[in-house]
């Protein structure tokens, strides 16, 4: 089967009932009785629903921009923003050094600058600084939508991290690591056969553009660079620059007729009550363009989404943080000479070297030597790491008791090295072969200082220690660098790349680093209780109903998370019918139908062989827990979303609710539904 892409256990789910589902076709908002997620006693003031009416869709929805039956034409609303994502949109590259992954040159800083974005890609003219700042998502919704209620924060900014089985002194010092060297590069894994329907497919990928810009699909070209990789140095065996990519697809049809709520109801009724997708099962669909909702199963009550929760996530912090922030690693100088406090800033793909877990990553040996030169004669002495910008527990109080050893979840730390894996090297090599699971370390900032003292030159039986930067001190003695003045600095690959990362490899790690993220640029505690309370604001500020979503993580990994179909539909048009082009970013990393990550290996039976290619869609699963949430286009070339989430599946029927989810959404490909 495919790569899992949350959790998987063979045991049940808790099952918590949040309303009774309703069935029929497309309806207006109607609020289940009964219904008030813990955290949301109400709506917020203000908040009007967001016009999920079965008539025309209100041109003031989302925004002040009406929506453009033009947007999904042949047209772009902008041309020199987000173009279309690759024919393999799991891929980020074309000569990666793992042709799985992301690419292989060390994080650009001077992208999303003047460099142009590679034509590959998000279009062709660099990003426009006034789109893509780090200023918050904006004010409420000028309707009066209100900001969403927030859950209590947990200990705030200063409260310490709080891990299992601390010793008395609250400071534990570091575990042995094993002897620091580069490791050796990765065997390069043997070509991924070309599938007989690969043109079929790529001709068929009609609308997985990068929602909302109407430009053609294009051939993969050289997209590393503007992913965040700086070009390496020219070797002897170097291939000649990629020629720009030719457009091999049209762009979806704007005059495409709409799907009737009548004609979608005919299609999906007699598939939602299949016996393997249990009994509580919630659907939504809609169209894009317009907004209007087609159909609705218990379309408002809150489920259990598992790892469709990244897709919330990854919008929140697209919005709160936009696609070109950078996540700062630091070294400031200690108390005394020869200190070096480490910093961490919540990078979950910091790299030890060039063989790390996320090529393109930020490095510590580039930090290193910045380090070594700011020092200048004075030799380093020790290492403390300062992992304070995260608060509250490491592990999710909701998540299953395997997962911290599980090897899909890890300790969640503002420092950590290769997402907490211990073997950045052997996990990169097996990624595919065991769903991207992975051995973590227990304490991993203390791992990662261990890690920087080792390229520092400093013993490797020399104890590492967690404690604070200084305060920055206005003089120093002859020589040395005053305390709390910063040694070196490095930054993360650019937050879209990272949610594309996120959504592709259902990358938990990253996940709860993009909530926290979330949470910092909205000032609330960098904590999961932080970050779930921070989603919830952002996304009542973009106008979602927020009493519809109760988040306890960003991943999807805790049981405790509700999300309703229609709320995830929401979002998904919000991000594609223009109004919000940051948002496009969510697209990029989707899995495709029968062609990548988690779809990988569906849509493959003749009852679902019409969704391949033009389902692009996030997963979910738990034990007892499957969701499916995305795009996908009619046998007309329109595009719809839905969203299809269950959470009480029979036992033993993994491959059989796959399945019958896969039905619906192939339904929808299948027919025009008018």
């Amino acid at each position: 089967m495919g790569r899992e892409d949350s959790h998987y256990r063979p045991e049940g789910v808790d099952g918590r009932n949040s309303g009774p589902s309703t069935s029929g076709g497309a309806t207006g908002r109607v609020r289940i009785p009964g219904v008030s997620p813990a955290g949301h006693p109400g709506p917020a003031a203000g908040s009007a629903p967001v016009g999920r009416a079965a008539g025309p869709a209100d041109p003031g929805r989302y925004g002040t921009a009406p929506a453009d039956p033009g947007r999904y034409g042949a047209a772009p609303a902008d041309p020199g923003r987000y173009g279309a994502a690759p024919a393999d949109p799991g891929r980020y590259g074309t000569a990666p050094a793992d042709p799985g992954r992301y690419g292989t040159a060390p994080a650009d800083p001077g992208r999303y600058g003047a460099a142009p974005a590679d034509p590959g890609r998000y279009g062709v003219a660099p990003a426009d600084p006034g789109r893509y700042g780090t200023a918050p998502a904006g004010p409420a919704d000028p309707r009066g939508r209100g900001t969403a209620p927030g859950r209590p924060a947990d200990a705030g900014p200063t409260a310490p991290v709080s891990w299992p089985g601390s010793d008395a002194t609250g400071i534990p010092v570091s575990p042995p690591v094993p002897p620091y060297g580069a490791a050796p590069a990765p065997p390069t894994p043997p070509a991924r056969p070309r599938r007989g329907r690969l043109v079929a497919l790529l001709a068929t990928v009609l609308v997985l553009v990068l929602a909302g810009v109407g430009l053609a699909v294009v051939r993969p070209g050289p997209v590393a660079g503007w992913l965040g990789s700086e070009a390496g140095s020219p070797t002897a065996d170097a291939r000649p620059p990629e020629p720009d990519p030719p457009a091999v697809l049209a762009g979806p049809d704007a005059n495409a007729p709409q799907p009737t709520p009548e004609g979608v109801r005919a299609a999906l009724q007699p598939l939602v009550g299949a016996a393997a997708l249990g009994e509580r099962v919630h659907v939504s669909v809609a169209d894009v363009v317009t907004g209007q909702e087609l159909y609705g199963a218990g379309q408002d009550t809150p489920t259990v989404p598992a790892s469709v929760t990244k897709l919330a996530t990854g919008v929140a912090v697209l919005a709160a943080r936009g696609p070109a922030y950078r996540i700062p690693t630091r070294a400031v100088a200690g108390a005394n000479p020869g200190e070096v406090v480490l910093v961490g800033g919540g990078d979950p793909t910091l790299a030890v070297d060039k063989n790390g877990f996320y090529p393109g990553a930020a490095r510590l040996d580039d930090l290193a030597a910045q380090v070594r030169k700011a020092l200048g004669g004075t030799a380093p002495t020790r290492v403390i790491v300062d992992s304070s910008g995260f608060t509250g527990p490491v592990y999710e109080p909701g998540w299953d008791a395997d997962i911290p050893t599980g090897g899909f979840g890890a300790a969640i730390t503002a420092l950590m090295t290769d997402g907490a894996r211990r073997n950045a090297a052997e996990a990169r090599r097996t990624a595919e072969d065991t769903n991207h699971a992975a051995e973590r370390v227990p304490q991993p900032d203390l791992t990662a200082g261990r890690q920087f003292a080792r390229l520092l030159g400093l013993p490797g039986d020399v104890q590492v220690k967690r404690g604070s930067a200084p305060a920055a001190a206005s003089a120093s003695a002859a020589g040395a660098p005053a305390p709390g003045s910063e040694l070196g600095k490095v930054e993360s690959l650019p937050v879209v790349r990272l949610v594309d990362i996120m959504i592709s490899d259902s990358d938990n790690v990253i996940a709860e680093a993009m909530a926290r993220q979330v949470a910092l640029a909205k000032g609330k505690p960098a904590s999961f209780a932080g970050g779930a309370a921070a989603t919830d604001q952002v996304l009542g500020e973009l106008g979602l109903p927020a009493d519809e979503i109760t988040l306890a993580d960003g991943s999807g990994l805790s049981r405790t998370n509700r999300i309703s179909p229609s709320l995830l539909t929401d979002l998904i048009t919000l991000a594609g019918n223009g109004s919000h082009p940051e948002l496009a970013a969510i697209f990029g990393g989707l899995p495709v139908g029968g062609w990548s990550g988690t779809l990988d290996g569906r849509y493959q039976a003749s009852v679902t062989k019409a969704g391949a290619g033009v389902v692009r869609a996030k997963t979910g699963t738990l034990t007892g827990v499957n969701a499916i949430a995305g795009l996908v286009t009619t046998a007309d070339g329109r595009l719809l979303t839905f969203a299809v989430l269950t959470d009480r599946t029979p036992g033993g029927s993994l491959d059989a609710t796959r399945q019958a989810l896969d039905r619906i959404s192939s339904a929808l490909a299948r027919c025009g539904c008018r």
